[in-house]
């Protein structure tokens, strides 16, 4: 019988600089099998434009941690080989390996250009708010170290509409270039009147070189880390266009079943049903409208109607693309989109995303292995290893909810057949301690189930009739289930 998938972020953002984190997860990939793990999404593999970088500054996107450049040979997260060595490791164990790939910018370029630009309002990048005039920004590409191993392509000005720091003047802004056909992409969303431009040198998806270099490279990235699929980072700042057409091309050297994954950080739900229509459903997308309602939700105490947790939410109305999260590198404390969901609901939102039947869930490497930094936050393991348990032995079969109390909301799964001992039911409270009716099957009656969260010490009986008056502990979750032999 299959399994529930769960995929695992494999990194934050304050992992240390010191290339390490390729080994780190070779060595963790027998156990991220055991708890359940089938698929981790790795941070981005491609040299950055320090030995510091994360990856999203990105540089040269063939140099995966091989050539001295920058300062370095090995990326943040260590050498081309460990990088190799780690999905292979993760392969054997039956896990599949989704590379973040990064193609809305490049930064830390090799050599300044001069050319015309016109600069435009931050808020409305569609306002030009000067006449044209000449910079000097860091557009030129030319890995000299890299010496035109894999691909000879070299990257300038003509690539590129926009830039955020003219090096003649010192003076930052939002620059759009001028010139025949620079203008910024329409397939974008709509916020600041046009957000094509994001951030460092922006690339150019009109150039029809650019696109053809982009869907070389995405080719020869799958063919070399041997990935089962990519996680697209910052698609709402590129041409939609491109992003299907990008997929159609790696699918066809990749075969259909090579996942996509979009970062489309928007919160309005018809705003993401939108972009999923203008890529023809090709892919998924992380659910934004579901993070921003735990992050109201662990704000807003029992003052959240938690009846209303999936309203308008991509789980609820396309649950088939739908990969559903509830923190992640970019929504950790000091970081650029911050909405972190507070500790005492977080162990709930973890139980809304793993023990349902809907959406593609995935755990957040800060919350499980804790956040580095000088603001150091522990891991949540204990608080989320019997959800993960939940999720592999007993979260199948029919769905029933019962959300009919503003703060108290539970629902059951009925198990199924082929997985001996399956099913359970689940309570979680923004309020006081409560308790739940719910039917769990007639066939049930009698047995004796425990929370496996450990929130409460006593057993519960199921009655003859298939019901049971479950127990749930204030501002908590419990779920309860026909125990194992050995828990955890």
């Amino acid at each position: 019988m299959k399994r529930n998938p769960t995929m695992m972020q494999f990194f934050e953002w304050h992992i240390e600089a010191d290339g390490t984190h390729w080994k780190r997860l070779k060595k963790i990939a027998p156990e991220l099998k055991r708890i359940g793990i089938d698929s981790v999404w790795i941070p981005p593999v491609t040299k950055g434009q320090s030995p510091e970088d994360t990856g999203y500054g990105v540089y040269d996107l063939y140099d995966l941690g091989e050539f001295d450049q920058k300062g370095t040979v090995r990326t943040k997260y260590g050498t081309k080989k460990e990088l190799l060595d780690a999905i292979a490791a993760l392969s054997a164990h039956g896990i599949h390996v989704y590379a973040d790939v990064v193609m809305n910018h490049k930064g830390g370029a090799d050599k300044t250009e001069r050319f015309q630009v016109v600069e435009v309002s931050k808020e409305d990048r569609t306002e030009e708010i000067s006449e044209p005039f000449e910079i000097e920004g860091y557009t030129k590409f030319t890995f000299p170290n890299r010496k035109d191993k894999y691909s000879a392509f070299k990257w300038g000005v003509e690539h590129f509409n926009g830039i955020d720091y003219d090096a003649k003047s010192k003076k930052t802004g939002i620059f759009r270039m001028v010139g025949e056909d620079k203008k910024w992409n329409d397939h974008v969303d709509k916020e600041f009147g046009n957000y094509d431009y994001l951030m460092y040198a922006n690339i150019d998806y009109h150039q029809p070189d650019v696109q053809a270099e982009m869907i070389q490279w995405g080719i020869w990235l799958a063919d070399t880390l041997q990935c089962s699929g990519y996680r697209l980072d910052a698609i709402k700042h590129m041409d939609s266009r491109f992003i299907k057409k990008f997929i159609d091309a790696v699918r066809k050297q990749q075969g259909e079943d090579f996942y996509f994954l979009g970062e489309f950080w928007v919160a309005e739900l018809s705003a993401c049903q939108t972009f999923l229509k203008n890529v023809e459903h090709k892919l998924q997308l992380f659910d934004v409208p579901l993070h921003y309602k735990f992050h109201e939700a662990a704000m807003a105490g029992a003052d959240f109607d938690l009846t209303t947790i999936f309203d308008d939410t991509l789980v609820q109305t396309n649950p088939e693309h739908a990969v559903t999260f509830v923190d992640n590198h970019d929504t950790q404390p000091n970081e650029a989109l911050e909405s972190w969901v507070e500790d005492w609901f977080k162990q709930s939102a973890y139980a809304l995303i793993l023990l349902r039947k809907d959406g593609h869930p995935c755990i957040f490497y800060g919350d499980y292995f804790g956040i580095g930094g000088e603001e150091p936050i522990e891991g949540k393991r204990v608080a989320i290893d019997p959800l993960l348990y939940a999720r592999f032995h007993k979260a199948y079969g029919e769905q029933e909810d019962y959300f009919d109390d503003a703060n108290l909301i539970g629902w059951v799964r009925r198990g199924q057949a082929e997985l001996e001992r399956s099913g359970c039911a689940v309570l979680i409270s923004n309020q006081d301690d409560g308790e739940k009716r719910m039917f769990v099957g007639e066939d049930r009656a009698g047995e004796v189930w425990v929370d496996l969260t450990g929130s409460r010490d006593e057993p519960i009986q199921i009655e003859e009739d298939g019901f049971a008056t479950f127990l749930v502990n204030g501002g908590s979750v419990s779920v309860w289930a026909l125990p194992e032999e050995e828990l955890f």
